[in-house]
């Protein structure tokens, strides 16, 4: 069994499994509450700073990167249809039915590998773009991912094993 590294990854919160307590505010008199309105603008983005969840750079381009892997297949899986359907009704090539929707199936599944190959290949550190096809950042990744499922299970065992005895 492999040594496990303490690398982490980059967006991983310091405390996995402990939720941030938020310190209880003192009750404020309801005429208090309706004097005092912050101003909100449109264009303010409210972020702490232990903030647990994917940074926006990040979250931006593994979207970006899953809608073009998944985007392209899907749409091509979709066009499949039309493509056909005008081939068979100008009687330019019989297609049998199964043929359209084995191609099409082909290209629908290629597009759920690729929403997934694209969250994944994606760079998840912040101030890193990383490259266009994202091999190498899908192997680190996907390092990150089996090495977190093999904690996730050895802390299933555990609990599993301290409700026996």
């Amino acid at each position: 069994m492999s040594k496990p590294t303490t690398e982490r990854i980059p967006f991983e919160p310091n405390n996995r499994n402990k939720k941030a307590k938020e310190p209880k505010k003192a009750p404020v008199a309801p005429a208090a509450k309706a004097t005092v309105k912050p101003a909100i603008t449109n264009n303010s983005k409210i972020k702490s700073s232990n903030s647990l969840g994917i940074p926006d750079e990040v979250n931006r381009r593994i979207v970006r990167r899953a809608a073009l892997f998944c985007g392209i297949p899907t749409g091509l899986g979709l066009t499949t249809f039309i493509v056909s359907y005008f081939l068979v009704s100008k009687h330019i090539v019989d297609l049998p039915t199964s043929a359209v929707v084995l191609l099409s199936m082909l290209f629908l599944g290629i597009g759920v590998l690729g929403l997934s190959y694209g969250a994944i290949s994606a760079s998840w550190d912040e101030g890193r773009i990383g490259s266009w096809w994202g091999g190498e950042e899908f192997k680190k990744n996907f390092g990150h991912l089996t090495e977190a499922w093999k904690s996730q299970q050895q802390l299933v065992k555990a609990s599993q094993q301290s409700k026996n005895k």
